[in-house]
């Protein structure tokens, strides 16, 4: 009767240890080349004119996005980067730069977990810090942090094994008050659309 026992508490081990090896890890980190792409719709500078706005340069940076699934088809992504160095423009001219760092939380619905081609959509909440503002020589600078909502698309594209690939599109809302001296002149509304590629491994 203990041999059947034992046999028994072997086999549901033996069982239990073949289904967590066989079973997909819920963590799946993605290395992303991030084009953003600004609105360049910020307000007129001290109301003068549409000539005398505020552009924020576009350029490309690298991610890291950490998902951990809770379900084959729910997911939450945190996407991190480090502080980016954006240009500022007025009319043209260069007038200096800023700093940011823009993590964000998103939860996801993954459509087809299975499938080779597995598109997904998102939806959460993006915090913007801003630093090292360096603009009309000191004078100008953004007045707060930015906490907005993010809207998200991707796919994923198993390659074999753990490795997939990934592209998606994000559009973030990232606005802060362009103060100068001390009083406010326009408002930066940056609202970039995020074009991403990249490479995923699930462990």
């Amino acid at each position: 009767m203990k041999c059947d026992t034992k046999r028994v508490v072997i086999t549901m081990i033996l069982a239990a240890l073949s289904c967590n090896a066989m079973a997909e890890s819920p963590w799946l980190v993605r290395g992303r080349a991030v084009y953003v792409d600004t609105a360049d719709k910020s307000d007129p500078v001290g109301g003068v004119g549409a000539s005398d706005r505020i552009h924020v340069s576009d350029k490309t940076i690298p991610e890291v996005d950490i998902s951990y699934f809770f379900t084959p088809n729910i997911a939450a992504e945190l996407m991190l980067t480090y502080p980016q160095k954006h240009k500022v423009y007025l009319d043209g001219s260069s007038v200096g730069s800023f700093r940011h760092l823009p993590p964000g939380l998103i939860a996801q619905y993954h459509f087809a977990p299975e499938a080779q081609i597995s598109p997904y959509l998102g939806l959460g909440v993006n915090w913007t810090t801003f630093s090292k503002n360096r603009m009309l020589g000191g004078t100008a600078s953004l007045e707060h942090d930015s906490i907005g909502p993010v809207v998200q698309a991707g796919v994923d594209v198993k390659l074999g094994g753990p490795w997939s690939l990934n592209f998606d599109v994000k559009k973030v809302r990232l606005r802060s008050d362009v103060l100068i001296n001390g009083v406010k002149a326009s408002k930066a509304k940056v609202d970039p659309v995020l074009f991403g590629a990249g490479i995923g491994y699930r462990f």
